[in-house]
C-alpha cells in the first residue's frame, strides 16, 4: 500500500509540474511583443500581447549626451520626477532606459543631463511647446 501511495504522489507531482510549466509558457507567450516598431534613432516600441502596454526603450546618443556623467528621463509618465528614471550608460557611450507605458496615449518628456541641462530626443514622434521657458518637449506616442 505504501508503494501505491508513493506512486500516486509521484504522478500527482509530475502532473502538477507539467501544469505549472504549461501555465508559465502561456504567461511568457502572452507577454511577448506582438508588434515592434523601431526608429533609426532613439525610441524603440514593443506592443505587448494581452496587455494595454507598450514597452518603450529610450536611447540618448553619445553625441547628444556630450560626455555626461548622469542622465535621467523625466516626463508625463513619472510626473516629471527628475530622479525617478535614471538611464544606463552603454559601452558605446549612449544612455538607455526602458519603460512600460499605457497604450493609446501621448507622453511629453525630456532628458536631464548632469542635473543641469535638458535635451530633447532627436527622434521623438513629435515636439510640443513647453509651458515652462522658451523650449519644446519631446513626445512619444504609444
Amino acid at each position: 500500500m505504501a508503494k501505491n501511495l508513493k506512486k500516486k504522489s509521484t504522478n500527482l507531482e509530475t502532473k502538477s509540474t507539467r501544469e505549472n510549466n504549461v501555465s508559465k509558457k502561456t504567461v511568457e507567450k502572452e507577454s511577448r511583443p506582438v508588434k515592434e516598431t523601431s526608429r533609426s534613432g532613439g525610441i524603440r516600441k514593443e506592443y505587448l500581447n494581452n496587455a494595454n502596454l507598450c514597452r518603450v526603450t529610450f536611447k540618448l546618443s553619445k553625441e547628444a549626451a556630450k560626455g555626461a556623467e548622469s542622465v535621467y528621463i523625466a516626463g508625463d509618465f513619472n510626473n516629471w520626477d527628475i530622479s525617478a528614471n535614471p538611464m544606463t550608460k552603454t559601452e558605446s557611450g549612449d544612455y538607455t532606459a526602458r519603460l512600460d507605458l499605457e497604450t493609446g496615449r501621448e507622453y511629453q518628456f525630456r532628458y536631464l543631463i548632469d542635473e543641469s541641462r535638458w535635451e530633447n530626443d532627436w527622434n521623438a514622434d513629435r515636439y510640443v511647446k513647453s509651458c515652462y521657458g522658451d523650449c519644446d518637449n519631446s513626445v512619444v506616442v504609444t
